[in-house]
């Protein structure tokens, strides 16, 4: 009988032990910081972590400021390339226009001659054909799809940089925004006004490409 009850003893002082160990481990992730194995430090907290950090995989674990270094310059790269990408694309987009407005203005100059000539007897109909002409321009298949291949690398490289945000690593945050300054200095400088430019307010939001 005594033996039974200093098992059961021991049995109830056992439980609350572990209860308590698995309590502190929840609360010791909770507070930002998780340790993958192999030292590679993962945090869902704003930190300044260097050696050890991990970005995206396992992989990009890394093990030296050279290296951190070099993730540093990378991001800022990418940075730089979103705004590349979004300029290729308004200028590939401002390219299919003029395209079509060269084909279209080839058969109005030839019959400009007859149409100045016979301007008395020209119907509305007809005075408003050439506006019509320059209306707009709908991209044939294999145009569209390279719109659909320049929007989709956007829409990649900004979605990759919005997972390297979500690491809350100061650092790389401080570098996304020097990406995306340089980026936008080098890319959305030109010609303000004419009907043409690069404005904040006509572009989508970086996040979402």
């Amino acid at each position: 009988m005594d033996m039974s009850m200093s098992g059961m003893s021991g049995m109830d002082m056992t439980t609350p032990t572990a209860t308590a160990g698995a309590a502190a481990t929840t609360a010791a992730m909770s507070m930002g910081g998780m340790d993958m194995g192999g030292d590679c430090k993962i945090s869902m907290l704003w930190n300044w972590n260097v050696i050890d950090a991990c970005f995206i995989s396992s992989s990009w674990h890394i093990k030296s400021r050279g290296m951190f270094a070099g993730s540093c310059i990378a991001v800022i790269v990418l940075g730089i390339l979103l705004e590349c990408v979004r300029r290729a694309a308004k200028e590939y987009d401002g390219y299919l226009v003029r395209k079509n407005a060269t084909e279209c203005a080839a058969p109005v100059q030839a019959g400009s001659a007859r149409e100045n000539a016979d301007d008395s007897t020209k119907t509305p109909a007809q005075a408003t054909t050439n506006a019509v002409s320059y209306a707009g321009y709908r991209p044939k298949i294999y145009e569209q799809a390279l719109r659909a291949l320049l929007h989709t690398a956007q829409f990649v490289v900004a979605y990759f940089l919005m997972l390297l945000a979500m690491y809350y690593n100061g650092y790389f945050i401080i570098c996304i925004f020097i990406g995306a300054f340089i980026g936008s200095f080098i890319f959305q400088w030109e010609k303000l006004g004419g009907g043409r430019q690069t404005g904040v307010a006509d572009e989508p939001t970086v996040c979402c490409g």
